[in-house]
This record gives C-alpha cells, structure tokens and sequence, in this order.
C-alpha cells in the first residue's frame, strides 16, 4: 500500500493562535497538518491519533495505542460461571426431588404387605419432581427432551412398582 504522507511544521505568532484550545477544538492547533491520499484509520492502524490539548506556542501530537478489547474467552467464563451458581439449585432441587421418589418406590416395592393407597404419597412426590424438572427447564438448568427423559423415567419405575404388586395389568395388544 503506498500512501503519500505529508507533514508541514509552520511557525504560527501567538497572536493567531486561538484563545483558547477548549473553546473550538476543531481549530486547536492550526500549525499542524496532516494530508495523505489514503484514510487516516490506514495510516495509523491500531492507534488513535489525538492532539494533546497544552497551553504553549508548540501544538504536539501524541500516538494513543489503541485500547485493548476485553477478551471475550474471560467474558465467556464469567458468564457461565453465573449461570453454572445460578442453575446449580435448580439442578439439586430437581435431583433431590427424583431420588425422594426413587428411594419411596423402591421401598415400596421391596414392602410384603403393601396396599394401593401407599401409592398416593408417591404420587404426590412424584408431582413434586415434575414441578421441579419443569423448573429447571424453565430457567434453562436443563435441555427439554432431558426433563422429558427424566420424568418418563419416574413413571416408569412407579409403572414397575404397580405391576410387581399386581395393582395394575397392562393390556395386551391384540
């Protein structure tokens, strides 16, 4: 790429210099120029080029690195971060609730002398955890078809349980 740049010095009596600097910034230091045939944002690349704004005879020019971007790989983990503290009691609510229903099967199934009404103290666990899964999907804790993969499995093991006891026949396609 090949830019003419031209840089002309001229000395100014005090007299023409502005008043003051603040008061028109556009005109601030009149004795400097810049012209080049190619954009400014070519000629300084990364860098901002700003006149410092003094009070003296001399305008001077100062080269500003160009501020660095905040990376976004440690922008990227602060924010899972939050979300990773902000999910994490959806997500052991939802696995306490599951293994309360869990363990209440289990212990049911393995009970001799067990009725058809100690069922309905699951059912009303087992509604619990539903309403837990359907919270953590809610808030994004979890992906839809997990929650829906979590809650086929709780009816499927009370299913089981039903059937080990003979509380329920499933009917048989003909």
């Amino acid at each position: 790429m090949a830019s003419c740049l031209s840089l002309s010095f001229r000395t100014v009596p005090s007299a023409r210099l502005p008043s003051s600097p603040l008061k028109n910034p556009s005109n601030a230091f009149p004795s400097f120029k810049i012209s080049t045939s190619s954009s400014r944002n070519e000629l300084f690349s990364g860098a901002s080029v700003r006149p410092l704004k003094i009070f003296s005879r001399r305008p001077v020019v100062v080269i500003v690195a160009a501020t660095k971007k905040p990376d976004s790989a440690e922008k990227r983990h602060r924010q899972s971060e939050k979300r990773r503290i902000y999910h994490k009691s959806h997500k052991s609510e939802m696995r306490t609730r599951m293994k309360k229903v869990l363990v209440a099967l289990e212990k049911l199934r393995k009970s001799k002398t067990a009725s058809r009404e100690e069922v309905l103290p699951i059912e009303k666990l087992i509604a619990e955890a539903y309403s837990a899964i359907d919270k953590a999907i809610r808030v994004g804790a979890m992906h839809k078809n997990t929650g829906a993969h979590r809650k086929s499995r709780l009816a499927r093991r009370k299913k089981a349980v039903e059937i080990f006891h003979g509380w329920y026949k499933p009917e048989v396609a003909a």
